[in-house]
């Protein structure tokens, strides 16, 4: 994965507390602490840092704002904070995160519903229902990406059943690369983004577009299986 960072993706900091353990009575123990950090490198190098560190548990300080993205450098902070979710979540990393949805898109929980759930919800109608479904339904692998030999595939189970895409345009593939940290609408391939869209593999943040699924980086059982 190409970890430079993106147009879209300003070293905006992100403050995280992060511990050695999953268990929060473990995390209490002397030495599981890692301690307060603040995250201003590109996600992918962030995420990749605090695992070989040795993070299994890790709270985001601020909560993940879906309407606060009317700006390029707004939209650029959320964005930064979802992949950090995102690529933590491949890891079956334990994130801790509050998200506040846009009123205007009741069916945003779904298109996340592969992330680990948030502790809380703001700005949905039922929050506590919609809460309660993803924290039912999440599992590691319910809507990831891979590559093949001059393919890549999707394979998504947000929405109950088995959805799979094969693309072997070059420009597809490109595409995933420029939107997994975000990237101006304008600067990816029409086509591509249209598809993408149609399928809700990618959310639109303000002037940005964001990939949705992750890569997974842990499986829970055997690769043929998924």
């Amino acid at each position: 994965m190409d970890t430079a960072l993106a147009p879209a993706e300003a070293a905006s900091p992100l403050a995280v507390t992060a511990w050695r353990d999953y268990d929060e009575v473990a995390c209490a123990l002397p030495g599981m602490l890692l301690g307060d950090l603040e995250l201003t490198g590109p996600i992918a190098e962030e995420a990749d840092r605090l695992w070989e560190s040795g993070a299994r548990r890790v709270r985001l300080a601020e909560p993940v704002d879906l309407t606060a993205t009317d700006g390029l450098a707004a939209a650029r902070r959320t964005v930064r904070a979802l992949s950090l979710v995102r690529d933590l979540t491949a890891r079956a990393v334990l994130v801790e995160w509050d998200l506040r949805l846009d009123p205007a898109r009741p069916e945003d929980p779904l298109v996340l519903s592969h992330l680990q759930p948030p502790r809380t919800l703001h700005g949905h109608p039922d929050a506590q229902a919609a809460l309660a479904t993803w924290r039912g339904g999440h599992y590691l692998g319910k809507c990831l990406w891979r590559n093949g030999p001059g393919f890549f595939q999707i394979r998504d189970r947000r929405w109950g059943n088995l959805q799979r895409f094969t693309a072997d345009e070059p420009h597809y593939r490109t595409a995933v690369d420029a939107l997994a940290y975000g990237a101006p609408q304008q600067d990816v391939p029409r086509d591509a983004l249209d598809d993408f869209t149609g399928e809700r593999l990618v959310l639109h943040l303000g002037p940005l577009a964001w990939w949705v699924p992750y890569r997974v980086s842990r499986w829970t059982q055997e690769a043929m299986a998924i």
